[in-house]
């Protein structure tokens, strides 16, 4: 059996986040990040939240997989870098590209100066075209660092609740590429 870690970007995933409603779909098997710092992130609190809730899903499931979206995804990868975990996958859904003029700098200034380094697991990129946080070239690049599968979809924005994708089945299709 699968557990999920649900990782958010800043503010966390609201009520009509596809997050959230996969969070609701898999019930117990899913555990959500729980950082203090979710409006001014703070890079070590966040990495942090994700080693808790990943002990927490490892006692659910065989294999875990980590389903980030936005700055959640660069939590997810500094973990990733610092823990190895075994039996673990990672679906990155919109990273924010750091050299970006849209990053959150002000915001998350912990996590301005991040760089992507190869992931010790099997995952998937997934961007949008129109992503005001990070250019089609630019989510290349940090799939290609990631050493990861890149898929790029056509005009869904930041792929968030603004996307209106819903529950998006189609994610959870993507999805199965890490998680099979």
């Amino acid at each position: 059996m699968v557990a999920y870690v649900i990782i958010p970007g800043i503010d966390g995933s609201d009520e009509k986040h596809w997050q959230t409603a996969w969070e609701e779909r898999w019930g117990a098997t899913a555990v959500r990040i729980a950082p203090a710092s979710w409006t001014e992130p703070d890079l070590a609190d966040w990495v942090a939240a994700v080693g808790a809730a990943h002990a927490t899903a490892a006692r659910r499931g065989e294999r875990v997989v980590l389903v980030a979206h936005s700055l959640g995804c660069w939590a997810a990868a500094e973990w990733l870098a610092v823990a190895q975990p075994r039996g673990v996958g990672v679906f990155l859904v919109a990273p924010p590209d750091p050299r970006g003029p849209a990053f959150p700098r002000q915001a998350a200034p912990t996590f301005a100066n991040l760089r992507a380094r190869p992931l010790p697991c099997p995952g998937l990129v997934v961007a949008s075209d129109d992503d005001p946080y990070c250019e089609p070239a630019a989510s290349a690049a940090l799939a290609d660092a990631w050493r990861v599968p890149w898929r790029l979809l056509a005009g869904h924005g930041h792929l968030n609740s603004g996307s209106g994708l819903g529950d998006w089945p189609s994610g959870l299709g993507l999805l199965t590429e890490v998680a099979a």
